[in-house]
């Protein structure tokens, strides 16, 4: 398993006892695709996206594209990464393989109700294909992102 894999399995477990649902490695549009998205008990879509390294961090170049398809947007790094990086403005989450912890939270900043409501239903479809796969891998026509 990947540093980043490693991460967001941490950070999944983390949101799930925050009461959220997590999915990992999830396309909310052409071209993204987020390590982590996830629905809070409130019904609050968050974005975390997860960094190994100083060079995982400086490559990056789609992060701010994320922020339109979330209410909150979060980093997740290992205790070792250096924070003064990140940007102050993003939530962020300290994790490793077992779990993480809530640093900071990110800036509320609701999405646009069409776009929750289209983002709810990918994320539920996208879900329940990825079970389905897990219990029944040959019974899986459709593409599962």
């Amino acid at each position: 398993m990947k540093a980043g894999q490693r991460l967001a399995r941490g950070v999944a477990r983390l949101l799930t006892s925050l009461g959220h649902a997590a999915l990992a490695e999830f396309v909310p549009s052409g071209g993204l695709r987020v390590d982590v998205i996830s629905i809070s008990p409130k019904g609050e879509i968050w974005v975390v996206e997860c960094k190994s390294c100083r060079a995982d961090f400086v490559s990056d170049r789609k992060w701010q594209n994320y922020l339109e398809f979330c209410d909150r947007f979060f980093w997740a790094v290992d205790g070792d990464f250096p924070e003064d990086l990140l940007p102050e403005e993003t939530g962020l989450i300290r994790a490793d393989s077992w779990g993480g912890e809530l640093v900071r939270l990110g800036p509320e900043s609701r999405l646009a109700a069409a776009r929750r409501s289209r983002l709810m239903r990918e994320i539920a479809r996208v879900s329940t294909l990825r079970l389905f796969q897990a219990t029944d891998p040959l019974g899986v026509s459709a593409s599962v992102s």
